[in-house]
């Protein structure tokens, strides 16, 4: 398999599941940040290139790309960035070492259509907001997390009132709680 493109909502989850790929697989994760890696260079190209044969050597392994829109926008006044693009999708085609490949995007509109053409990744997923039944489960992980019987706690109210949290958002919300029960004794 080539790999997945992840597309959705900021902070629902799309690294975690990049990084559940390589745990379940048992593979070394390679994470490439795109905007970091050909922000601060003139040679992105080099880079790519590099991060590219880095983890053909290291294979079988998972390259996770991260925010793939900003080392790969839609526009292509740059010719740079044109070829950059090129690069990779030639690649990502004819690579025959197993290297999966999860490259996460928050905004789809941000990303060349050559990327998202069939063909390119075996799947593209959408990654939402949590469902309720999904808010009640990260809620009971995080409470877990702290040490916390999550059975002790009526999560159901909790899990309705954060309809338009993120899963890091609830994360930090019952850090917030257990630090704001604690100082209240």
């Amino acid at each position: 398999p080539r790999g997945r493109l992840l597309l959705g909502v900021q902070d629902c989850g799309k690294s975690l599941a990049a990084k559940a790929v390589a745990r379940e697989w048992r593979f070394p994760l390679l994470r490439l940040d795109l905007a970091a890696a050909f922000g601060g260079t003139e040679r992105p190209e080099a880079v790519l290139r590099e991060a590219m044969q880095v983890s053909v050597s290291l294979a079988p392994a998972v390259l996770w790309i991260d925010e793939t829109e900003k080392g790969f926008p839609a526009t292509d006044d740059d010719p740079t960035a044109t070829r950059i693009l090129g690069t990779f999708l030639t690649w990502l085609s004819e690579k025959r070492t197993p290297v999966f490949v999860v490259a996460t995007a928050n905004d789809v509109k941000g990303l060349p259509p050559e990327l998202l053409r069939r063909g390119r990744f075996d799947e593209l997923f959408f990654v939402d907001l949590p469902s309720a039944n999904e808010r009640r489960e990260i809620l009971a992980i995080h409470l877990a997390r702290h040490g916390r019987d999550p059975a002790h706690y009526d999560l159901e109210p909790l899990a309705q009132e954060s309809e338009r949290l993120t899963g890091a958002e609830l994360e930090q919300a019952v850090g917030s709680a257990l630090y704001a029960a604690f100082a209240e004794g």
